[in-house]
């Protein structure tokens, strides 16, 4: 059949359901550069800044935010040209893949909250309660204590 004897409702059809097409692949390639629940739950590393950079490392959203917006874009177009039958599906997968970008999103920031905290509140318990001269000095008095009472006797 050439296009010359395509009717114009056949061509709508067709482009609605390119763009259907064009939405869902956007919304399936936002899926997958969202990280696997397996990254962010296991990990090899051996004191806590190490989990908490390999957990930062693995909540990057990639490019998940970028296909969103694709099949945001395409959806919407759909939308105001009427041009799905039935897209109640369409709008609540993108709802979703919103939802779980802002979650790994914000995930991903208290992470990063506490990488730039861990180590600071390290070096305070570190430095905090007596410091090691004070208990060299107890230690020495006690000691010279102890020699006092036994010259005593």
């Amino acid at each position: 059949m050439s296009q010359a004897t395509l009717g114009d409702d056949e061509l709508f059809g067709e482009a609605a359901n390119e763009m259907r097409a064009d939405v869902e692949s956007s919304l399936e390639e936002a899926w997958e550069a969202l990280p696997a629940a397996d990254e962010i739950w296991e990990t090899d590393a051996e004191n806590v800044l190490g989990v908490l950079n390999g957990l930062k490392s693995a909540l990057d959203t990639g490019d998940a935010e970028d296909h969103l917006r694709d099949a945001k874009k395409w959806y919407m177009m759909g939308e105001r040209a009427d041009a799905f039958d039935d897209a109640d599906d369409l709008e609540a997968e993108i709802a979703e893949v919103e939802s779980a970008i802002e979650d790994v999103s914000a995930a991903s920031e208290q992470v990063g909250d506490l990488t730039a905290t861990i180590p600071a509140l390290r070096g305070t318990l570190q430095n905090a309660g007596p410091s090691d001269e004070a208990d060299d000095e107890d230690e020495d008095d006690e000691a010279e204590a102890e020699e006092e009472a036994e010259e005593e006797e």
